[in-house]
């Protein structure tokens, strides 16, 4: 088996890292305590090519990529990581579970998508509840619940995890129904499959209603994964900003989760030194 060492190495001498990684690119990969699973979100480094990421978050101990294409799932493994979280045609933000509509095509996405999540050792794919649009909440969790029995077949014949993602409804996604965690953990005792969880957004949910470590801790059976994000702005993890992260990770660190924690901040800075530092951060 090839090392990932000589994987970043290999990454050096191909010239996959360039530019403002360089300046801080190692080839021995930093050792990480791996109480917290860290990986990072490509839609926040759409000026960065995916393999110069990969190269670097390798570098700094991350486990892998989050929100990759099908046709991306590979990548990741050039350099000892993982997709973490693919995208799978499984909906789209506003328009999702909710609508028994939208049911058909997420079946197909799913069918097509999972078999290769599957044999790219992704453990994991996206999917949203949908906006309101004037639909009642109970009515959109009954749509969702029957969406969901519909694929999660599918998801455990192949070992991959369907996440619905938890959005605030406030500030980013106006009318986002899968907007508290109350509504998401409903949908998932009814699904009731070890391969249906929901995607707990630390940013949104600190929006939503905060009381973030005790609300984690007492559904954490409900959660498949995380995301990250500065509150507000959804920037740094740093003191601009007012969750306190590393508190946040040793919250998760103290439960039986054993998934992946996936930066998903926006970079005001040099985006690898904020990356690099928000891993440190949540090395707990």
């Amino acid at each position: 088996m090839v090392s990932r060492r000589d994987l970043l190495k290999s990454a050096v001498a191909a010239g996959a890292v360039s530019g403002s990684a360089s300046r801080l690119f190692a080839t021995e990969p930093m050792a990480r305590k791996n109480r917290i699973l860290q990986s990072a979100c490509r839609w926040c480094y759409q000026k960065t090519p995916l393999d110069e990421l990969c190269a670097f978050g390798a570098s700094i101990g991350l486990k892998g990529i989050d929100l990759l294409k099908p046709e991306e799932y590979e990548i990741p493994r050039r350099y000892g990581l993982i997709c973490t979280m693919g995208y799978a045609n499984a909906g789209e933000i506003p328009h999702a579970l909710n609508d028994p509509a939208n049911h058909d095509r997420i079946e197909q996405g799913l069918r097509t998508n999972i078999p290769l999540a599957a044999k790219a050792g992704v453990p994991n794919v996206i999917t949203f509840s949908g906006n309101r649009n004037g639909m009642a909440d109970d009515a959109g969790a009954k749509n969702a619940i029957a969406g969901l029995n519909r694929v999660k077949k599918i998801a455990e014949d192949h070992g991959v995890t369907i996440n619905l993602e938890l959005l605030n409804s406030k500030v980013n996604h106006k009318d986002y129904m899968a907007d508290s965690t109350a509504w998401g953990v409903r949908v998932m005792e009814e699904v009731n499959s070890p391969n249906v969880k929901l995607l707990y957004d630390i940013y949104h949910m600190q929006l939503m209603e905060g009381d973030l470590i005790r609300t984690i801790q007492a559904n954490i059976q409900w959660l498949g994964h995380f995301h990250t994000g500065g509150v507000p702005g959804r920037h740094e993890l740093d003191n601009t900003q007012e969750v306190q992260w590393d508190g946040v990770m040793r919250g998760i660190a103290a439960t039986t989760f054993k998934g992946y924690v996936a930066h998903e901040f926006l970079p005001t800075r040099d985006p690898f030194t904020s990356l690099r530092q928000a891993v440190d951060l949540c090395d707990v």
